[in-house]
């Protein structure tokens, strides 16, 4: 059976819970429920890794919106629209295989390509076929390399 921890200022048993919290990135705010082990005495906070991994993923939110990238949610929209997996997506359009998931989850942001990419994709998702064809065609080009002296 696990206890809760004291508070490190007053030695008063911690509570879990949530709290306000806000954000500030380049002048715009961010306001969530950030939960964590808290202290009614003093309002010291204690947060575990997945406790911040909540903030994390606000800022990241946050973050997108003040630089014009996709949201998560936008993102897993124009991916299921586009009716490909998660790893394939990040193999097509790029990132690598988990990217998608850390895109939606939250836990990456973006790039700027990225999101270009996918907005591009979203207007015309006949367009997905030009990715297909080009990534085809450069695995059979990987698989058969010719090879040429110049010297």
């Amino acid at each position: 059976m696990s206890t809760n921890p004291s508070c490190p200022n007053t030695g008063a048993p911690m509570h879990r819970g949530v709290r306000p919290m806000a954000l500030t990135y380049k002048e715009e705010l961010i306001s969530f429920d950030m939960p964590g082990w808290y202290c009614d005495d003093c309002q010291e906070s204690i947060h575990t890794g997945k406790d911040m991994k909540v903030s994390d993923r606000m800022l990241n939110l946050l973050k997108a919106r003040r630089e014009g990238l996709l949201a998560p949610e936008e993102i897993r929209r124009i991916r299921k629209k586009l009716r490909l997996s998660q790893e394939s997506a990040g193999l097509l359009i790029g990132g690598g295989p988990r990217a998608f998931q850390k895109y939606e989850s939250g836990d990456l942001l973006p790039s700027r390509a990225i999101s270009s990419a996918l907005v591009l994709l979203d207007h015309d998702p006949e367009a997905l076929a030009v990715l297909k064809n080009w990534q085809e065609a450069n695995q059979a080009q990987v698989q058969s390399p010719t090879l040429s002296n110049h010297g």
